[in-house]
């Protein structure tokens, strides 16, 4: 249990933590700008707030469970494919993603699932 919950909890605060200060601090001019082009307000409510944490905590897990089978370098990249550039393609789709904002956060996005890959295989002993 100790090998399960507590890597999946320590990336989740991570993966919490480094989302924060991306987009309230780094980024948050940026989100702001584009959605009032956009004629839009950007949500920033509790409730999105929660909802992010929703989001880091499954990818933690979605970490935890590709780390069982790959290596640390193929477990980030596998990550990062799956909880960034996924949600950047439907994003992007939909119109929502300030297209600016990449060239700050492909590089802290892929830190971010690094980090995250490394503590979940360094806490869970994952194989590999």
């Amino acid at each position: 249990m100790k090998k399960t919950i507590l890597p999946i909890l320590l990336a989740t605060v991570w993966i919490s933590l480094s989302e924060f200060v991306r987009n309230t601090f780094l980024l948050h001019s940026n989100w702001v700008e584009h959605y009032q082009n956009l004629g839009l307000i950007f949500p920033e409510q509790p409730l999105n707030g929660a909802v992010w944490g929703l989001w880091s905590l499954c990818f933690a897990i979605a970490i935890f469970i590709i780390a069982r089978k790959f290596s640390l370098l193929q477990t980030t990249l596998l990550a990062w494919l799956v909880g960034f550039v996924f949600m950047w393609l439907v994003i992007g789709n939909l119109g929502m993603l300030p297209f600016s904002i990449l060239p700050i956060a492909i590089p802290l996005s892929l830190l971010e699932a690094f980090l995250a890959s490394f503590i979940v295989k360094k806490l869970g002993n994952s194989a590999a």
